[in-house]
Parts: structure tokens; C-alpha cells; sequence
């Protein structure tokens, strides 16, 4: 039903393919539109506002491990290393 379509970015201007898998991704989502950039630029626009997030070192309240986290750990809250919560939430 489907077949692979050039298309051109108008972005940086390359062409890519819009393969069949896509479309039929795109109609099952119910998007009318074809992509207008490459998947190159899609990602480049996609990351222009985003930050980079301010990451704080913690020690884990159940294996003890130091790990990086996008929040201020707080005395009165348990911080646990991404293990441990994924664990937690399995629980």
C-alpha cells in the first residue's frame, strides 16, 4: 500500500526518504501531513530550547551508591540511584 517517498528537507534543503513504515506510522497516528525536515533537522529544532538540566550528586538511601540526579536532594527525603527506584516501582 505503501511505498518510499524522496522528499526534500526544507531545512538544510537534503533529501531523505520517508520510507513506508513511516507513513504507515503517520496514518495510524492520524497525521495528514507528510514530515518537512529531515530527521537531522528534526532533532536539531527539537533540542533548541531545551536546557542543559543542572544535575546533583546524592548517595543512594538503599544500596549506599553516589548517583546524579536532576533535583535538589532534600535531608527529609529518601534519593535513590535509578536501580533502586525502577525496584521501588516494580514493588
Amino acid at each position: 500500500m505503501y511505498q518510499d517517498k524522496t522528499l526534500i528537507c526544507k531545512e538544510c534543503g537534503a533529501e531523505f526518504v520517508f520510507t513506508a513504515g513511516e507513513q504507515e506510522f503517520y496514518a495510524a497516528k492520524g497525521f495528514i501531513h507528510e514530515p518537512r525536515r529531515c530527521k537531522a533537522c528534526r532533532e536539531k529544532l527539537k533540542n533548541v530550547n531545551r536546557q542543559e538540566r543542572e544535575m546533583y550528586t546524592a548517595v543512594c538511601a538503599k544500596c549506599g551508591k553516589e548517583t546524579k540526579v536532576p533535583f535538589k536532594p532534600r535531608e527529609d527525603r529518601p534519593v535513590y540511584c535509578s536501580e533502586c527506584f525502577a525496584k521501588i516501582k516494580e514493588e
